[in-house]
């Protein structure tokens, strides 16, 4: 999590747009990963990325329509795929790991 969003990311606006999300997205397909429909969804992905420019606008951060619910290895090829390429995966903490 960057600096600038750990305090959206702890607020009840975030976590109830969140926790609302899922519930659709489990109603409407089980919670399958909206990327690789394979996979059960892990993280409210924000389709347009929070910045420091937009953090206060809720049409970016708390829209449904700018969120998406990814598994985790999808949500890496989107946010490292240059890393992803190359045989790296990602832990919880966001840190990169060569793959065996």
């Amino acid at each position: 999590m960057k600096e600038y969003a750990e305090k959206f990311y702890r607020s009840k606006k975030w976590k109830t747009a969140r926790k609302t999300f899922i519930s659709e997205r489990i109603r409407e397909d089980g919670g399958l990963c909206q990327e690789c429909h394979e996979r059960p969804g892990f993280i409210v992905h924000h389709k347009q990325e929070i910045s420091p420019s937009n953090i206060d606008d809720p049409e970016i951060t708390l829209s449904s329509e700018n969120f998406e619910y990814v598994c985790k290895i999808c949500h890496d090829k989107i946010h490292h795929a240059e890393l992803y390429d190359l045989k790296y995966f990602f832990d919880e903490s966001g840190n990169p790991h060569p793959r065996n």
